[in-house]
């Protein structure tokens, strides 16, 4: 991400937030069809799957995380495929990296020396992660803290509380507060966690909300809910990424997160952001995957593509 493409936010519009209500059987009906009216040829699919893997916040958010178990993930984003498939697969000379790697707080330091003389940014999640039960004075500090530890991108995650009591005011005030706090230096990304808000009505209106603010990126899960993304909520939010591109004339990110552990999962995504938002979203800037067993599932497929056969999961190990 380069430091000039943050997204400024606009005053926060209660009428426009309000306005909207989302038609549930309808949204489904196209997520049903999504899949079905784009499909990607098998001779493309392995270009989309290493088109992915440059789009992957590769991530280990564990209370058994190291420091040896972050220096191994951050070999993986930088040598996230072995060399020899990438040159069978006729692609030896491109780099190939991921788009972050995403740490815990105490982990930052770890992941920025073993990326350094890299250009792959750290992102970290700020405290508060996963419940949201930290108040935006606790976090503050913490953030300004790791931006100058070297993380580049910090996920927030909101007070869901103030969804379901409509204290829509505050929650803009809270996250506006969190982005001041980032700077120029870092990327937010504001997760929502779409499986607690209730409905996709809230979905839209905490997204549109988040984008007010100045999120930079919003995303669908923490991963540690017990719904995660969805296609149905996705299309919710790259919606709701659409109005506020159309309204205000600048584009926020957008990162499912939870639950995508396939290439097809991988696939499926990338068709929803290419008939919703088009190519221009299709990059590390502005989609990411959050991703921690999704990268072994798709070299494995990228090794079928090229052998015919499926090989071994501990052909392709992660950390």
């Amino acid at each position: 991400m380069s430091d000039n493409s943050h997204n400024p936010g606009v005053p926060l519009d209660l009428n426009w937030v309000m306005s909207v209500k989302v038609n549930r059987s309808a949204a489904q009906r196209r997520v049903a069809t999504l899949t079905k009216r784009r499909s990607i040829k098998r001779e493309w699919q392995a270009a989309w799957l290493l088109k992915a893997i440059t789009m992957m916040d590769l991530t280990t958010l564990e209370g058994n995380d190291t420091p040896g178990r972050v220096q191994r993930l951050c070999a993986k984003a930088r040598q996230p495929v072995r060399q020899e498939l990438l040159e069978a697969l006729g692609v030896g000379e491109r780099r190939l990296q991921v788009g972050a790697v995403c740490v815990y707080p105490d982990r930052v330091r770890d992941a920025v020396r073993a990326l350094h003389g890299s250009d792959i940014p750290v992102a970290a999640v700020a405290p508060g992660f996963p419940s949201g039960q930290v108040s935006v004075e606790m976090q503050l500090d913490e953030i300004e803290k790791l931006v100058e530890t070297g993380a580049r991108e910090i996920d927030i995650v909101i007070s869901r509380d103030l969804v379901h009591t409509g204290e829509w005011q505050q929650l803009y005030d809270e996250i506006r507060a969190l982005r001041d706090a980032c700077g120029q230096a870092a990327h937010m990304k504001t997760i929502i966690e779409t499986g607690e808000l209730a409905t996709l009505t809230n979905i839209y209106r905490a997204s549109m909300v988040a984008m007010m603010a100045g999120s930079d990126f919003i995303k669908t899960s923490t991963g540690k809910a017990k719904q995660n993304a969805s296609l149905l909520v996705g299309l919710i939010m790259v919606r709701a990424i659409r109005d506020y591109q159309e309204r205000s004339g600048y584009k926020v990110g957008f990162k499912p997160a939870g639950g995508i552990s396939t290439a097809k999962d991988a696939l499926n995504w990338l068709i929803l952001i290419k008939e919703e938002l088009g190519d221009d979203w299709l990059t590390p800037e502005l989609f990411r995957f959050g991703a921690s067993s999704l990268l072994g599932d798709i070299e494995r497929q990228l090794s079928h593509h090229v052998t015919g056969r499926y090989a071994s999961s501990k052909y392709m190990p992660m950390p």
